[in-house]
């Protein structure tokens, strides 16, 4: 057979093969329903997306299965994530929408309490990149981040391994923020409530994109504003407001490369995974689909309604990321463990 009849041969398989994978697609999708895992609480950024793609994945997947959320929250966000790699079924049917602190606490926590290989996690892919940030009240004693380098503010977490933990902790042990806090709190929802009641300052580690939706009101009424952008890129609306960013408070190479490997899960800001086993057919299925949602003209309009930033990355492009990520210099990942880790 000649080369020219042979690439004949194997285009027309590859055309006549793909009606048939969708077609096997809709036949095993058409009347399931497909689950996704929100790993945080009801009320939140992360549950405000999480929901929004459960309500426009299904019409883009083949045979258009019923889709419904569930909110998994606890460990922060890690609960969720080991129950879809290890207790969820297997088929394709199960949808993580998890935190972007579960992929890196492997490296920069106790790997004896981490139940789970990031690295071996199927990503269909990521709702945006973000920004995190710093809010505090106005009236709060420091109304400058370098104010915050001399006076002290209390601000509140929601757990261990949660980016409103590690960030303000790194912040105080790299950059020496007069930080004292309160750990502990169920839910990011909880510390946006202690915000608004005094009970707290503020918190650091919060998506503006996630402050900007549930609480734009904040904002308007002059209740909080954002102190600092924890961040190595910055976001062009704060850029503009002249909002700081903290790696430029730093007074070495080694601070800011331990700033950029914390920061760096930003860019993974809101992943969607599937379980290792997963079959790469229907991963690849949900991968399409999990792109096309952010086509449609539906989902973005409804995006926009509730004021959420939506940047997508391919499956493709976050696993890619990911595994970089794990190929960052030992001394810089145990430089930032020690940077992450709050005062006894």
């Amino acid at each position: 057979m000649s080369i020219f009849r042979s690439t004949l041969f194997l285009a027309t398989a590859l055309m006549a093969a793909a009606p048939t994978r969708a077609q096997d697609a809709a036949g095993f999708y058409k009347g399931k329903t497909v689950t996704v895992v929100i790993a945080s609480a009801a009320g939140g950024g992360f549950d405000t997306y999480g929901r929004l793609v459960a309500r426009h994945i299904g019409a883009h997947i083949p045979g258009n299965p019923t889709v419904i959320p569930q909110n998994m929250p606890g460990a922060a966000g890690a609960n969720a994530a080991y129950y879809v790699v290890t207790v969820a079924p297997k088929d394709g049917t199960v949808i993580g929408a998890i935190h972007p602190g579960n992929i890196l606490e492997p490296i920069l926590g106790d790997k004896r309490k981490v139940r789970f290989d990031p690295n071996a996690f199927q990503y269909i892919g990521n709702a945006n990149s973000d920004v995190y940030v710093c809010v505090t009240r106005t009236d709060a004693p420091a109304k400058t981040f370098a104010e915050a380098l001399t006076t002290q503010l209390i601000m509140g977490s929601s757990g261990e391994a949660a980016s409103t933990r590690d960030f303000p902790v790194m912040l105080a042990n790299v950059l020496g923020a007069k930080f004292k806090f309160v750990l502990g709190y169920a839910g990011n929802s909880d510390v946006q409530l202690a915000i608004e009641k005094g009970e707290i300052h503020g918190e650091c580690g919060a998506g503006w994109s996630s402050v900007q939706a549930t609480h734009p009101d904040w904002f308007k009424s002059g209740l909080a504003h954002i102190l600092v952008q924890e961040t190595s890129v910055g976001h062009p609306e704060l850029d503009a407001l002249g909002v700081p960013k903290s790696v430029d408070f730093a007074k070495t190479p080694e601070q800011r490369a331990v700033l950029d490997l914390v920061y760096s899960q930003e860019q993974f800001g809101r992943p969607y995974i599937m379980a290792p086993e997963t079959s790469p057919e229907r991963v690849a299925i949900m991968r399409k689909a999990f792109l096309d949602t952010f086509h449609d003209p539906a989902f973005l309009a409804e995006a926009k309604k509730l004021n959420l930033e939506v940047s997508p990355t391919s499956g493709e492009e976050t696993q890619a990321l990911i595994r970089k990520v794990y190929t960052t210099a030992p001394d810089i990942i145990e430089k930032a463990k020690l940077a992450t880790t709050p005062p006894e």
